[in-house]
C-alpha cells in the first residue's frame, strides 16, 4: 500500500476557472495539485498518490461526487484520505448525504473560495489526529 503523499491534494473540480483559482491558492502554498477531470480519474489518482486530501465539487455535473465518495470510502486504501467537499449552500440534502457518505467536512462553495488554505488544512489535521488516536 502507499503511503499518505503529504503534499498531494486531489481536485476533482472540472471547471477550468475555479480549478486554476484552487490550483494557484493551494500551490503557493507549497501543495502539489493532482487533477481529476473524470469520475474514473478520481479512483485511479487516489490509488497511485494517495494524496493527503481530496477536494470534490458536489455540484459538478460533469463528476459524479456521491459516487466517487462510495468509491473512495469502500476502498480500504483509500478510506482514509480526507475529503473537502462544497456545495451550494442551500443544498442541505447534498450536505446531509455527503456526510452519510464519510465526507471530513463540507461547506458552502463560498466558504469554500474564501477559506481554502484553511479548510484543506484543517481536513488534513483532523484526519491526522483520526489516525493518531487509532494507532494507540
Amino acid at each position: 500500500m502507499n503511503q499518505t503523499d503529504q503534499k498531494t491534494i486531489l481536485v476533482a473540480v472540472t471547471d477550468i476557472f475555479f480549478y486554476t483559482k484552487v490550483r494557484d491558492a493551494l500551490m503557493a502554498k507549497g501543495y502539489r495539485i493532482e487533477r481529476a477531470r473524470t469520475q474514473q480519474d478520481i479512483a485511479e489518482k487516489a490509488s497511485a498518490a494517495i494524496p493527503s486530501a481530496c477536494i470534490l465539487n458536489m455540484n459538478d455535473e460533469r463528476l459524479n461526487a456521491f459516487h466517487a465518495l462510495e468509491t473512495l470510502k469502500a476502498d480500504a486504501g483509500m478510506k482514509t484520505i480526507p475529503i473537502l467537499a462544497f456545495a451550494n449552500h442551500e443544498e442541505v440534502d447534498t450536505f446531509n448525504r455527503a456526510r452519510a457518505l464519510g465526507v471530513t467536512k463540507i461547506v458552502s462553495r463560498n466558504e469554500f473560495s474564501s477559506r481554502l488554505k484553511d479548510l484543506v488544512e484543517e481536513v488534513i489535521a483532523v484526519s491526522s489526529q483520526q489516525s493518531a488516536k487509532s494507532k494507540s
